[in-house]
């Protein structure tokens, strides 16, 4: 598999999603009970959960074995799913020393994020939406891609069953945690003072 073909790396001039206001409701609204099942097991509501969560949506992962689809890194935003996930996989222990639970979110099913979750040590859940219950209920950011309706890159603050702080859209995907715990850390040291 070449570099550009290699789910790990992100291939240079990728395009740069711009802001379409698509998730400006998502700001401090209330989660919608809807339970999704996790590749933990079992079933996830995000709307009852206790302290903060950390909920990253992404398009899918990639298949080992298979070559990124025609068309994909045309799709601003829709390339880096492998490399948004690793990263929260290396922050995981920064997030949990901030008492901060993790879990990514896809439209894709809890069989095909059960390899993903495996091959890339995942230390935390992959929910999956791929009935759109919850997309649809939270009209999450989504679009078409060869017959599937897949999630745009975004990624939530959760804290008591609300929606705290987006963070929409998000490019380079690989450096999304990094965004995420500056802002977690910057707000435990505001709510210090």
């Amino acid at each position: 598999m070449s570099a550009a073909d290699s789910f790990y790396e992100l291939p240079d001039n990728l395009p740069v999603p711009t802001d379409d206001g698509a998730a400006d409701h998502l700001r401090d609204a209330r989660v919608s009970p809807v339970p999704l099942p996790s590749t933990a097991g079992g079933v996830v509501d995000l709307s009852a959960l206790r302290g903060s969560s950390v909920v990253y949506a992404y398009p899918r992962t990639g298949e080992p074995g298979r070559g990124v689809p025609d068309g994909w890194d045309e799709i601003p935003g829709a390339r880096g799913c492998t490399p948004q996930s690793c990263a929260f996989r290396d922050a995981h222990s920064e997030l949990r020393a901030l008492r901060v639970g993790v879990f990514g979110l896809s439209t894709q099913t809890t069989e095909y994020q059960l390899e993903a979750a495996k091959r890339l040590r995942l230390p935390f859940p992959l929910l999956s939406d791929a009935s759109l219950a919850f997309t649809r209920r939270m009209r999450l950011p989504s679009f078409r891609f060869a017959d599937m309706t897949l999630l745009k890159r975004l990624t939530l603050v959760i804290r008591e069953g609300r929606i705290e702080h987006v963070f929409y859209p998000v490019f380079p995907p690989d450096k999304n945690a990094d965004e995420v715990l500056a802002w977690l850390r910057e707000r435990a040291g505001s709510q210090a003072s």
